[in-house]
């Protein structure tokens, strides 16, 4: 029935990176290392780490008429992702203007180029692509009715995941659509609004399913994550595995009566060269592993995995890991 395991419908940029000693203030200049430009952007990103893991990817995404969008198909490509659902032309390809700092810490800005004339027409034309994928991932870095126009055309049965990135309030029609909706503190916040968004993780999740989603993942870094599901009450009743721990029983997701469970799930400890792309391969591995049949905690763990593996090489697509290196850890 599905010819792809992940459909990813999204973003391709090429990354300019230069390492800085640190970031400049306002009005500032400082001197930074080499030029190096990579392939990038959070959906081809997303597409380049499922493939690698081993996972039937495709790509819905746009690209210009250039050599960057040419890096970025022979990446993808190279990765194994199929491109037929990669569009040329419109505008020059995005590039993201990246610092990194001597932690690995990265500040980015993102000049859409492309990636801003993906529109809902493109979506509807790529309902083939669609309706064979086991699960959709996108982010927002394409245009939001984008995003909107891929909730419409899931198919019946289809899973979709979402990463707010860049963050924005979204429509209820999205969050509702999310399972899981994918989120660390800062796009938390965004879409909740800082002083409703409570002082824990556990807050945030709790918060951000009473928006909608059907399940709520926090990335936290160092950290780990934290997973946080509703079961009705009939749910709990037949339940009988004792998953999760329960914060809570209320009125989420239009009055009915749940419970929200909240999973913590481990990170790796590894030493980190280059964050950027980390929480793509995140996305991308949890999404998978969804799509075979693993729980949310279990592909939240394994995704963690696969976003430690990517924190210890530079670059993003370069970096992310194959299944078995991701089993080395």
């Amino acid at each position: 029935m599905y010819d792809y395991d992940l459909l990813v419908v999204g973003s391709a940029n090429a990354d300019l990176v230069i390492d800085v000693e640190r970031r400049p203030a306002a009005g500032e200049t400082v001197l930074g290392g080499d030029l190096a430009v990579h392939p990038g952007g959070k959906g081809a990103n997303q597409a380049v780490a499922a493939a690698r893991l081993g996972a039937a990817t495709a790509l819905l995404a746009r690209v210009g008429d250039d050599g960057h969008g040419r890096l970025l198909i022979d990446s993808l490509r190279t990765a194994g992702v199929d491109t037929a659902g990669v569009l040329v032309g419109g505008a020059p390809t995005g590039v993201a203007l990246i610092t990194v700092d001597p932690s690995g810490d990265n500040s980015i800005v993102v000049s859409p180029g492309a990636n801003g004339r993906l529109t809902p027409e493109d979506v509807r034309a790529a309902d083939g692509l669609l309706r064979t994928s086991r699960v959709v991932s996108t982010q927002l870095e394409i245009p939001l009715e984008t995003v909107v126009e891929v909730v419409r055309s899931l198919p019946e049965g289809g899973r979709f995941v979402l990463n707010p990135s860049p963050p924005r309030p979204l429509p209820g029609e999205v969050l509702a659509a999310c399972d899981p909706l994918i989120v660390n503190e800062h796009e938390a916040k965004v879409i909740l609004g800082d002083s409703a968004a409570g002082d824990t993780p556990e807050d945030w999740a709790r918060r951000l399913l009473a928006e909608g989603p059907r399940s709520v993942v926090v990335t936290l870094g160092a950290e780990g994550a934290l997973v946080a599901e509703t079961r009705t009450e009939t749910e709990r009743r037949t339940d009988e595995s004792g998953a999760g721990v329960g914060v809570g029983v209320g009125a989420v997701g239009g009055g009915v009566d749940v419970e929200v469970e909240v999973t913590r799930v481990a990170s790796v400890r590894v030493d980190a060269v280059d964050t950027t792309g980390a929480g793509d391969a995140f996305t991308a591995a949890l999404a998978w592993r969804l799509g075979t049949g693993a729980t949310l905690a279990e592909a939240a763990g394994y995704a963690a995995r696969v976003g430690a593996a990517a924190v210890t090489r530079r670059g993003a697509q370069e970096s992310f890991p194959t299944g078995a290196e991701v089993e080395a850890l």
